[in-house]
């Protein structure tokens, strides 16, 4: 198949699932044929971009043009290999992600599906596209079917909590959404085109360039959860579901981390003057998450703290922008797009089964739960980047990179993060999984209140008579998913995690360990990667043909 072909192809990692999604709304209530549909897509769409990077070892770049206008003029798609990797990497963990929504049972809309597809519409397009407004477009793609993800599986247990979580999360991405089309228009009112090829260098030549693209990072920077806005991320990703949460983290601050590396890349072209200031803000974002995951009480809080510090040590590689650098972080940031769904997942499925999230709620889970247990050591270890995981291999090229680059100050702060993200990850493990199991404290306080009336969370999160405060009690779980049932002769040492809502953890935590005994297979297509974004002139040839 000739390239002009598959560029013209391009475009279907945006219809099909559009159209798969619009069609499961018209067939409605038929859950088999949504979870069938939307499994298979999703692995279609991961597949699909595993072929992207095949056929793009070689430093071949896809491209084509929709619309039937000229080249710089019609709407732009281009895949390379960094693409291509984050084309695999996005569908297949929104795979995994669905596969743990089926298992905790948040998918009892029957818009789950459809607004998922219309997601991967929306991320399949802001990567392929080379036209910084049609970037724009594709965002809001992403963000109107999330807000319907959000409220629909939000926290039901507390109301508030999930109310102030949809309205931050809201509101920030809507004056987002308005600063990043303002610099795409101030871009085109100085250059008189957003097409990235054509603006390839400009804002390195023509300083109002700069200031103008210095607001569509600045709105980038925003939706990757960058200091000094950054604080957004810990308050609303803990009020929605552990299902959308685990799939959020794999695609809404990555998306904004892809398109900061690719317009730096082309726009800038790498501009050495500023990147002082990239290297100061991915410092001060890799310190304070890790900090302050530090003084979060919940296990969902400590975590998107510690993605915030991630989104830090991933942007050290545009900092850096050496070809080196840029590897580093693009092979950092598929560790971390993979460890983080591991983790979440994990934590997940505890908070679905045992209807807590709160670290003084249970112990002991090691012994209750120890194949969940042992998947969340191995995404501790990873993360914080112990061998033989994808963690360590990924740090240890950050750190080679910015000793090359004369950045000790900043390899520094990689390795003190490192320690500081360490400690907020034992926290959960000392309180969760460490030490004897016993009955979670808010369903023992409940057992002994016998005043209290006890309820039954329903699957579809209506309540009902559960008997008397010595029989069984039961409370709403966090998500108004699984019921979770305990009585007072309950067996501690039985697991209550059934393998279906363990295997997500399972597989990602095997994943993370594959990439670092693989290393070198993972870091041969980072360099690739990386080789677009130092030159891009084959990137640019192909959108416009010049």
């Amino acid at each position: 198949m000739s390239l002009d072909v598959l560029g013209l192809a391009l475009p279907l990692f945006v219809a099909v699932p559009l159209l798969a999604g619009g069609l499961l709304v018209i067939a409605g209530e038929r859950p088999g044929l949504h979870r069938r549909a939307l499994l298979w897509l999703l692995g279609l769409s991961s597949l699909s971009g595993a072929g992207l990077i095949l056929l793009s070892l070689d430093g071949t770049v896809v491209a084509g043009g929709v619309g039937g206008w000229p080249d710089g003029i019609a709407i732009a798609f281009a895949a390379d290999t960094f693409t291509g990797l984050m084309l695999t990497l996005t569908a297949g963990l929104s795979w995994v992600g669905a596969l743990f929504a089926y298992g905790s049972r948040v998918t009892n809309s029957v818009y789950f599906a459809p607004l998922l597809l219309v997601l991967t519409a929306g991320v399949n397009g802001a990567l392929l596209t080379a036209d910084l407004f049609n970037l724009f477009v594709f965002i809001e793609v992403m963000l109107l079917p999330s807000y319907g993800l959000f409220v629909l599986s939000a926290n039901r247990r507390e109301p508030l909590r999930r109310v102030d979580g949809a309205r931050l999360y809201v509101t920030l991405n809507l004056f987002t959404s308005t600063i990043l089309v303002v610099g795409v228009g101030f871009i085109y009112g100085i250059t008189g085109s957003v097409n990235l090829a054509v603006l390839a260098g400009a804002a390195a030549r023509d300083e109002r360039v700069a200031v103008a693209g210095f607001m569509v990072l600045f709105a980038l920077s925003i939706k990757a959860s960058v200091v000094p806005l950054h604080g957004w991320l810990s308050k609303a990703y803990p009020s929605t579901s552990p299902a959308v949460t685990a799939i959020f983290s794999a695609l809404h601050t990555k998306v904004g981390v892809y398109a900061i590396y690719r317009i730096y890349s082309v726009l800038y072209d790498g501009e050495p003057r500023y990147l002082w200031a990239i290297l100061v803000l991915c410092s001060l974002t890799l310190v304070i998450g890790a900090v302050a995951s530090l003084g979060e009480q919940s296990t969902r809080a400590i975590l998107s703290w510690q993605m915030v510090s991630g989104i830090g040590g991933i942007l050290v590689g545009v900092g850096l922008s050496t070809q080196l650098g840029l590897a580093a972080g693009i092979f950092y940031m598929i560790h971390h797009m993979v460890v983080m769904t591991s983790l979440f997942t994990a934590t997940g499925a505890v908070e679905v089964r045992y209807g807590s999230g709160w670290l003084a709620d249970l112990q002991g889970l090691a012994r209750r739960e120890p194949l969940i247990a042992a998947a969340y050591f191995a995404g501790l270890l990873s993360l914080v980047g112990i061998p033989p995981f994808s963690g360590f291999a990924g740090k240890l090229m950050l750190v080679v990179a910015g000793v090359e680059a004369g950045q000790t100050a900043v390899v520094a702060v990689v390795l003190v993060a490192s320690l500081l993200s360490l400690w907020g990850l034992l926290r959960i493990w000392n309180g969760w999984f460490w030490g004897e199991p016993e009955m979670p404290r808010h369903h023992r306080e409940r057992l002994e209140t016998a005043a209290l009336p006890i309820v039954e969370a329903h699957a579809d999160g209506a309540a009902a008579p559960a008997g008397t405060p010595d029989g069984p009690a039961a409370v709403h779980t966090p998500t108004g998913v699984l019921p979770v049932v305990f009585s007072r002769d309950e067996d501690l040492t039985r697991s209550r995690i059934p393998f279906s809502l363990a295997l997500p953890t399972v597989l990602t935590a095997a994943l993370s360990l594959a990439l670092g005994l693989g290393a070198q297979g993972l870091w041969l297509v980072s360099d690739t990667a990386a080789q677009g974004l130092t030159d891009t002139h084959a990137y640019v040839e192909a959108v416009i043909g010049r």
